[in-house]
């Protein structure tokens, strides 16, 4: 199976059936166009925490009809994003969803120790787009959690990436390592790492994938750049996540792609024991859907 476009995530939620869905402050009207949108595919079922008033108002905005949406109504934004979590954990939301809150305080919720979601060692931005200039969707990973991962954080980076992809029926994705150089070079930190994660996936030691590293960026996307250099590998030219060595360079390119490549993007976090959707304000209406069809997909 190979993942040709965002619209992919709708048709693989819609044959898993409706999944509730948590949004925490939920009184953002980009968001509830988005929940419209999912509703009417039929791929969730909305439960939205946040102040009731502002909720009524912005779903107005959105025209997005309240009936039978159940709301708890819960005016401080921390309280709210401890709320959400805690449907989730009881058992009454399968996805949770950032409303208008900052990640911070949705993040703190979900690593409480006592009442939160954690499941493995780390959460991780997963990011998927669709551009007209790659010949199927292209995963980036990590653009807006960690900053500047060691490589402990790195193999578990890799880890939640892959494990979205086998949620998604798709059994051996290719990873690249990106770096400035497809050589090695012991300066250049992101090289190093790119080795070490290859060498791991070759040992076993990282199961699930196949990863190649250091690559260089036009190499990890293009065959004939790959080919020009003389480059040997099953990642090169049809990579399929791209592992960033930092946020800034992550979200760099993430943003690059929106905003100059006209790409469309859907973004989760994992790590977490269900599917989180975060989207940037900055994101389309159209992004958002996608990221919660992303997240039930993933159900």
């Amino acid at each position: 199976m190979i993942l040709k476009s965002l619209g992919n995530f709708v048709e693989i939620a819609v044959q898993k059936g409706k999944k509730r869905l948590a949004v925490a402050v939920a009184q953002d009207e980009d968001v509830l166009k988005a929940i419209k949108a999912a509703m009417q595919a039929g791929i969730i079922t909305p439960i939205l925490v946040g102040d009731r008033h502002e909720i009524m108002i912005s779903a107005e905005h959105a025209e997005l009809d309240l009936s039978g949406i159940e709301i708890f109504h819960e005016p401080d934004k921390q309280n709210a994003c401890i709320s959400a979590v805690k449907l989730v954990r009881n058992g009454r939301a399968d996805i949770l969803m950032k409303g208008l809150v900052s990640t911070g305080i949705l993040v703190k919720a979900i690593l409480d120790k006592e009442t939160g979601l954690l499941k493995g060692n780390l959460l991780s931005h997963v990011a998927f787009f669709e551009t007209s200039f790659y010949h199927k969707i292209l995963c980036i990973t990590d653009a807006a959690l960690n900053i500047s991962p060691d490589f402990s954080e790195k193999c578990a980076i890799v880890n939640n990436a892959v494990s979205v992809y086998h949620k998604l029926g798709i059994s051996n994705p290719r990873v690249a390592v990106l770096a400035a150089v497809e050589t090695v070079n012991p300066r250049m930190e992101a090289t190093v790492h790119g080795a070490m994660l290859t060498m791991m996936q070759k040992r076993n030691q990282i199961e699930g994938c196949i990863i190649d590293g250091p690559l260089a960026l036009d190499n990890a996307v293009s065959a004939d750049a790959a080919k020009h250099k003389g480059l040997i590998s099953e990642v090169a030219g049809d990579a399929d996540i791209l592992v960033t060595p930092d946020l800034n360079s992550g979200n760099m390119f993430y943003k690059s792609l929106n905003f100059l490549g006209g790409a469309f993007v859907a973004a989760v976090v994992a790590g977490a024991s269900v599917p989180v959707v975060l989207t940037s304000r900055a994101d389309q209406d159209k992004s958002k859907f996608m990221s919660i069809a992303l997240a039930a997909a993933m159900t």
